[in-house]
Parts: structure tokens; C-alpha cells; sequence
């Protein structure tokens, strides 16, 4: 599987109807949505009123990622606001069973998320648990870091748990994702990749969503 998700933190908000225009016409699978607090992460983005034009504008289904405290305080609002996956940090609470619980009454997907300092195997327990794992293949918070090539590694070792189990958990990998690392980011086991930058700040947006899924 190969699913690009752009993240629409790097899109022009001052055009960003016509951006995600051009993610409608593309190749790409998502919408990544980071959501960040300023507490769990030191830097601010979005919340709830942007949800409306991304949900009005944009065809490709909204995979919410929230860098924030407290995340069981907000996830039922995210999966109101048309979330169609909603992903929290691990290392931010101290049981995310009960959180999980209440996104899966909404129908929506789930997503347990790490930063790169947080033991991949925290992450084992839960694989049965959750649609998908993101592992953050640089520190959340700020964008246009460079790749964490430790990162290979855990999605080697989180892919070979989840095929001994025969779980179809979907590995997401976010931070540091261009055309250079893509094609070696699936090959070493990963489903999805989130890529900021890398597609806004691209000559031509469209075809570096091609040549990542190719």
C-alpha cells in the first residue's frame, strides 16, 4: 500500500481553498491535519474553525494528528468535525484504551502516535487496538526537520510484529518524507507518509505526490 498524505500545515492559508483544490485533483490519498497545542509540542497551529472549509473544500478523507495535552478533551469533537482518522500521542496520556474507545464510537479510525525519543515497543500492546501507528520520524511541533534514519529500523521491526500477528495495522510515517526517501520508506515496510513541504513547497505539488507514490 501506498498512501501520500499531505500535510496541509505547509499549505498557503492565505489560498487554501485553491490548495486543496489542487490535492482534490492530485494523487494523494489524505489530508494530514496536525493539531498542535502549544503545551505538548512548543508551537501553535489550528483547531476546530479550520476543520469546516478543510471538510468543505476538500475531497480526500481528513487524517487528524493532535500534538496536544488532554487529548480525550477533544477527540469526539475532531471525529464531529469530520475527521475521518484521528491520531493522538501515547507518550500524552497515561491509558489510551478508554481514548481509542471513544473515537471507535464515532466510527472513526484510530491512530496511536510516538515521537522519536518513545521506545517503539510501547507501541506493541496496542497494534490489535488501533487502525494505525504513526511513528515520527522527527520531533512534532515544527515543520521542515530533517529525517530521523534511526526511523527504518522501527518500521522494520513494527512491520514484522504486525505480519507474525496478521494484523492489518497500518504504519504512517511523518517528518522529513520527500521524493529522495519515499520509494525506501515503503519498501521498508511502511503504508503511508505524510509529507509537508516537501509537496507545498514543490515547483510542481502535484507531480511530487506522483513520483512519491511511484
Amino acid at each position: 500500500m501506498k498512501i501520500i498524505a499531505p500535510s496541509v500545515l505547509s499549505a498557503d492559508f492565505g489560498h487554501l481553498a485553491d490548495d486543496l483544490q489542487m490535492i482534490n485533483r492530485s494523487k494523494a490519498d489524505w489530508l494530514h491535519v496536525d493539531v498542535m497545542d502549544g503545551t505538548f509540542v512548543p508551537n501553535i497551529s489550528f483547531g476546530f474553525p479550520l476543520m469546516e472549509p478543510m471538510r468543505k473544500y476538500c475531497t480526500k478523507p481528513l487524517d487528524v494528528h493532535l500534538m496536544i495535552v488532554h487529548p480525550e478533551k477533544y477527540v469526539e469533537r475532531f471525529c464531529d468535525a469530520g475527521a475521518w482518522s484521528v491520531g493522538f500521542h501515547l507518550e500524552a496520556v497515561d491509558d489510551p484504551m478508554p481514548i481509542l474507545d471513544m473515537i471507535k464510537a464515532k466510527n472513526v479510525r484510530t491512530c496511536l502516535t510516538i515521537n522519536p525519543d518513545i521506545d517503539v515497543k510501547r507501541l506493541i500492546p496496542y497494534l490489535d487496538q488501533v487502525d494505525m501507528v504513526l511513528l515520527m520520524s522527527v520531533f512534532a511541533g515544527f515543520g521542515g526537520q530533517k529525517f530521523i534514519p534511526e526511523t527504518m529500523d522501527k518500521i522494520r521491526f513494527i512491520k514484522e510484529e504486525i505480519e507474525y500477528r496478521r494484523l492489518k495495522t497500518l504504519i504512517e510515517i511523518d517528518g522529513g518524507v520527500n521524493t529522495q526517501n519515499a520509494a525506501e520508506l515503503f519498501a521498508a515496510g511502511a503504508d503511508a507518509l505524510v509529507a509537508g513541504s516537501a509537496v507545498f513547497g514543490a515547483p510542481d505539488p502535484e507531480e511530487a505526490i506522483r513520483i512519491m507514490k511511484k
